[in-house]
């Protein structure tokens, strides 16, 4: 009512049950299907059937202990976050705020895509991906790949070693900004000399390649930002969207993908947005083949029990670049993640 975004945890505090199963929608309250538990929108319980007892012959049966009480048993509460449009939640109430999360340069990626204009919602994609869920942040932190795995990057000049392009992390290294701008789909001995490069595949729809530089681009026609551990922000020339990594277990994810445009879009850019976003998500001509190498690469490491990675393309410093052929964000992001799983073993550590 007071416009501001409250979140709470979809599990009810009296026998853990998970009780909205809709994705979105509107409620004037909360109730839970199995014993009609009810909370307000803040998460405050605010009935419980038969709290008092039932009268039957005389006398009060059941009941909940005199010293309950509703107050005490609300809904877990989550620290909230909102900027540009966009909701962060967090269980750590202590958690340090989202600005100072993301560190200025990455902020100045998360503001150039959500710059105050309305967001408008224009669909999902859900997938679940047989492999770890940090093999799917280090693939989004390797600009090595994809001008060599993806035929259609390579092929039309969307993302290749050879485009103008720059690397940036926050001071932990755990955050990145992938930054291209698309040249002219030339013939550069060094990235068309490859087997995805396919000089003569043709479009049976150019729609596909209709691009329309937007001015907030200011200059760049792609940019892939990775928020540790599990957020992915895309802007790949007309195309964005979010990406949600959900963990289950160690060997797969739930990744799931939010499309979005803007509200003042014309509807042109709409469909633009949406064919454009074919190249995407789990049937996508360019992430089908990601969720192919993650399945195939953590198959190679359950069959060893014990398996080291190679990830020294461009030397074994972590820093920012100025061009693609490296992988000091995938070194960056372990570095970190290492830091963070060896903080129980130091004195007073707190993971």
């Amino acid at each position: 009512k007071d416009g501001s975004v409250k979140v709470v945890e979809n599990v009810c505090a009296h026998r853990g049950m998970q009780f909205c199963r809709e994705r979105h929608g509107n409620r004037q309250e909360f109730i839970c299907p199995y014993h009609q538990w009810s909370y307000t929108l803040a998460g405050d319980l605010q009935g419980v059937p038969f709290r008092r007892g039932v009268r039957q012959d005389g006398k009060i049966n059941g009941g909940m202990p005199a010293d309950f009480k509703l107050e005490d048993n609300g809904l877990t509460r989550l620290k909230v976050a909102c900027r540009g449009g966009v909701v962060f939640a967090s269980f750590d109430h202590g958690v340090e705020s989202l600005e100072d999360y993301l560190g200025p340069e990455i902020l100045r990626y998360f503001d150039r895509l959500f710059n105050g204009r309305k967001l408008k919602i224009l669909g999902y994609n859900r997938q679940r991906i047989p492999g770890n869920w940090k093999l799917m942040q280090e693939n989004i932190k390797d600009p090595y790949h994809p001008g060599l795995l993806h035929t259609w990057f390579v092929t039309f000049g969307l993302w290749r070693a050879d485009n103008k392009s720059e690397l940036k992390m926050d001071r932990h290294h755990r955050h990145a900004a992938m930054i291209s701008t698309r040249g002219q789909s030339g013939k550069a001995d060094q990235v068309t000399q490859v087997s995805s490069f396919k000089e003569s595949m043709q479009l049976h729809d150019d729609r596909f390649l209709d691009i329309v530089p937007e001015a907030w681009w200011g200059g760049p026609s792609a940019v892939m930002t990775t928020l540790f551990p599990s957020v992915i922000l895309q802007q790949q020339v007309n195309s964005v969207s979010t990406r949600h990594i959900q963990p289950d277990g160690h060997g797969a994810f739930n990744f799931e993908w939010t499309h979005f445009g803007f509200e003042d879009d014309d509807d042109a850019m709409t469909r633009r947005r949406l064919r454009q976003a074919n190249l995407f998500g789990p049937a996508g001509f360019v992430s089908a083949d990601d969720g192919e190498v993650i399945e195939f690469s953590q198959r190679g490491f359950d069959s060893k029990p014990v398996h080291r990675a190679l990830a020294e393309l461009g030397g074994r410093e972590v820093g920012d670049t100025d061009h693609m052929v490296t992988e000091t964000l995938i070194r960056g992001m372990y570095r970190y993640w290492r830091e963070v799983m060896e903080k129980d073993d130091e004195p007073g550590g707190d993971a």
